[in-house]
């Protein structure tokens, strides 16, 4: 059955019961002049055979042509005592009422014009010498030939749905395009072919997005990371890769992941978030804001800290916001994903090894190429292996002003995991010389923290003091007021506020002219007479 005929036998089935063949047809009997019932009909009256009051109503049944034959009446004639269920089975068996729905017609069709599609196409899908946009107008093209050559009885909007859908499948990304394009999703994860899970503001929910099968998953990621210049199959398992509009993609298939492909995509905006924006969503105060705004100016090297999805990336692009516009940047990351605003940039991003295991260049070969690059401002995506030594001796080579995040749960905890990534990177280093070097490369600590409301936070800003023996000193400037409680709706009441300490880096502010408001530190009229 071609697709033509499966849309006109859903069309049939939705407007009633399909008759079986060589079912015998009850025709109405021939009109009488004498004859005074009732037309049959939902409210005609019924006779009764008299027997009881309360007998139940007969049905009007046909009756033998007086012409006829009675030995070969057009219907078997049943007395008007007879039951409607002795009726039925004396003419014909009951019959189960088929329903084809449209949706599954169209979900049929739409696979045999992707199947045709990718015929038609073959390796001019892969092929490298299209773009996007001469890509996107011969997939058009073969599209509009295939549903014409079909003459499928599609009303204008089914035929738009089956467009968009089919172009989604060959050049899109399938079933997760809408949740793509949707502002409110923030992150699409997907386990397996049959479950696909979302963030929607900050809470997790199972979609009604679902793939054919595993092939069809497989599709998808593989054509997503194609377009990035990375592979995925047996040999090489898992992939970290990126979308055209930089939200970051990680994918990771059979064997190791056992339940099925799994995708994970953590979109990001078109637009950076602003601090207005931040501010509005309760993540930062005006406090907050105007001392980051301080501290960037000042050129302090400042690490953002805290766990996965708590809008690291985020917050390191609101802080390189505030570099002025006649420094030069260069960005470091794994994959690209800030969204700096100012004119003089250079983003460096680093690759993964080739079929033959070679051709890797890791961030620790970017850092390290970078200070041969006049920077102003270096700025690394995140700092997760062996780069962190470079990164931290760059700061205390001239390069000040650095940005970074990193994985960790505290400040504290922070100051320990940089230590791990400095041992990390193979050199045979005494705690103590790890130690004085980050003390006196970081200057400040943000920590970001998720709470269980889903909103994400600035829940401390500390300053690193110094050494005292062994150990690194540290002293909150913020930290995040707990005890404020939380709402009947689950929303937590508290907010950062100031621990009155005055941090030693304002002496900076001071020489470099930076002034900030008296309320800030909430030292109010005493903190600003210290400070003329």
């Amino acid at each position: 059955m071609n697709l033509a005929e499966r849309v006109l036998a859903a069309q049939k089935g939705e407007r009633g019961i399909p008759r079986e063949p060589g079912m015998p047809t009850v025709s109405s009997p021939p009109a009488r002049a004498a004859d005074s019932r009732p037309v049959p009909g939902p409210q005609a009256p019924t006779a009764h055979t008299g027997a009881a009051d309360n007998a139940p109503p007969a049905p009007w049944l046909p009756m033998p042509e007086a012409s006829g034959s009675p030995d070969t009446p057009a219907v078997a004639w049943i007395p008007p005592t007879a039951s409607i269920d002795e009726h039925r089975l004396a003419n014909r068996a009951p019959v189960q009422p088929v329903v084809v729905e449209t949706h599954d017609a169209l979900a049929r069709i739409k696979e045999d014009a992707v199947d045709q599609l990718f015929e038609r196409m073959g390796a001019r899908l892969n092929d490298p010498t299209l773009d996007e946009p001469a890509l996107q107008g011969i997939v058009q093209q073969e599209l509009n030939s295939i549903i014409e050559g079909g003459k499928l009885p599609l009303t204008a909007r089914e035929r738009q749905r089956l467009i968009r859908e089919v172009h989604d499948d060959v050049l899109g990304l399938g079933p997760l395009q809408p949740l793509i394009e949707d502002s409110a999703v923030t992150e699409v994860m997907v386990n397996g072919p049959y479950k696909v899970y979302i963030e929607r503001a900050g809470k997790l929910t199972l979609s009604q997005v679902r793939f054919k099968d595993e092939p069809h998953l497989r599709r998808v990621i593989e054509r997503i990371v194609t377009k990035v210049g990375r592979r995925i199959d047996e040999s090489s398992p898992l992939v970290d890769a990126r979308l055209e509009d930089g939200s970051r993609v990680n994918a990771i298939i059979p064997p190791l992941a056992v339940s099925g492909s799994t995708l994970t995509i953590r979109k990001f905006s078109k637009d950076a978030m602003s601090v207005a924006e931040l501010i509005e969503k309760s993540s930062l105060t005006p406090e907050i804001a105007e001392l980051l705004h301080a501290c960037v100016a000042a050129r302090l090297n400042i690490i953002v800290s805290g766990g996965t999805g708590t809008g690291k990336t985020t917050l390191l692009n609101v802080l390189s916001s505030f570099i002025p516009n006649d420094e030069r940047i260069v960005s470091i990351e794994d994959a690209v994903e800030l969204q700096l605003q100012q004119d003089h940039v250079v983003r460096l991003e680093s690759r993964p090894p080739n079929v033959e295991g070679k051709g890797e260049v890791t961030i620790r070969d970017l850092v390290k190429n970078s200070l041969r690059m006049r920077p102003d401002r270096i700025i690394v995506g995140e700092c997760r292996g062996g780069e962190a030594l470079d990164m931290l001796q760059a700061m205390n080579t001239g390069h000040d002003g650095s940005l970074s995040t990193i994985h960790a749960n505290t400040s504290r905890d922070a100051l320990a995991r940089l230590e791990t990534l400095v041992l990390m990177a193979g050199m045979d280093l005494p705690l103590k010389a790890i130690r004085e070097q980050v003390s006196s490369a970081i200057d400040v600590i943000i920590q970001l923290t998720r709470l269980r409301d889903g909103s994400r936070r600035v829940t401390s800003i500390t300053e690193v003091h110094g050494m005292e023996g062994q150990t690194v000193t540290l002293q909150d400037v913020f930290e995040f007021d707990y005890s404020a409680g939380v709402a009947p709706d689950g929303r937590f009441l508290g907010r950062i506020r100031p621990t009155g300490v005055r941090p030693a880096f304002t002496q900076k502010f001071d020489d470099l002219g930076i002034r900030l408001s008296p309320a800030v530190f909430g030292t109010g009229d005493l903190w600003a007479a210290g400070h003329r």
